[in-house]
């Protein structure tokens, strides 16, 4: 996104701001909670987030236990008090509670964006983070997210590249199967290496795909069941594929 501006009714602060802060959430492997606690959220963010969070979370009418797990983490990366938990437990309710978002909720984010556009951009990958939170987001959910998207002052396209990002870098590695390598050559392709890549080389490249698919990191993105079953199947493959390539170069 660096040295082109994808979004020309932003100013360029914005925008830039904005590719900012999407290389930091790949860098924390799209875990919002993790960007936040790295990059933190100003105390007057809080109503609006947990607010806003609540109301994404009852869009297909149920509040499920990855909505309340993601509230928490992100309550954890802020490091809220007892009190303070309490209270954005509330604002949670509150947005459960609501069938409509009241103008009132966004403005301050809205109204700061241009001069330190960093809280509401922050905001928006909350907010979308929660959204895709079992995979690609239904129609409810998504519209839910880009109406408080809008609240804060921020056009749909910033929610379109948010989710552009998940669905490239979190979704795709865990819809696609792969197929059991036969041989030499498929195990190298399975692992993303070619047979000119030295042992150590391709263990390195091992060992990072089967990081991607490890059960600990799929509970930390609360992936859904079907989700978790790919990534098994994965990681079978992955595990085959390096077994093949050490006998190969054992007999070698």
């Amino acid at each position: 996104m660096a040295g082109t501006n994808k979004h020309p009714e932003l100013p360029a602060r914005l925008e830039a701001e904005f590719a900012s802060l999407m290389r930091e959430l790949s860098a924390c492997g799209h875990q919002a909670p993790a960007l936040i606690e790295r990059a933190r959220l100003p105390r007057w963010c809080r109503r609006p987030l947990f607010f806003f969070l609540g109301y994404i979370a009852r869009a297909d009418g149920r509040v499920t236990e990855a909505d309340i797990g993601h509230a928490e983490s992100l309550i954890k990366a802020m490091k809220l008090s007892g009190r303070q938990r309490r209270r954005a437990i509330g604002w949670f309710q509150q947005g459960k509670a609501a069938g409509q978002l009241p103008f009132i909720r966004g403005l301050a984010l809205r109204l700061s964006r241009r001069l330190w556009p960093a809280p509401a951009l922050k905001t928006a990958i909350c907010l979308c983070h929660a959204t895709q939170l079992n995979g690609r987001p239904g129609k409810p959910r998504r519209y839910r997210c880009e109406d408080a998207i809008d609240q804060i002052g921020l056009p749909v396209s910033i929610s379109d590249d948010i989710f552009d990002s998940y669905a490239s870098k979190v979704w795709a590695r865990h819809t696609t199967s792969v197929a059991r390598p036969t041989s030499y050559q498929q195990a190298c392709e399975v692992l993303g290496v070619t047979r000119r890549d030295s042992l150590e080389i391709i263990k390195r490249a091992y060992r990072k795909r089967v990081s991607e698919c490890h059960p600990d990191k799929l509970a930390q993105l609360q992936v859904s069941a079907s989700e978790k079953e790919l990534a098994k199947e994965r990681l079978l493959t992955y595990q085959q594929a390096w077994e093949l390539i050490k006998r190969h170069h054992t007999a070698s």
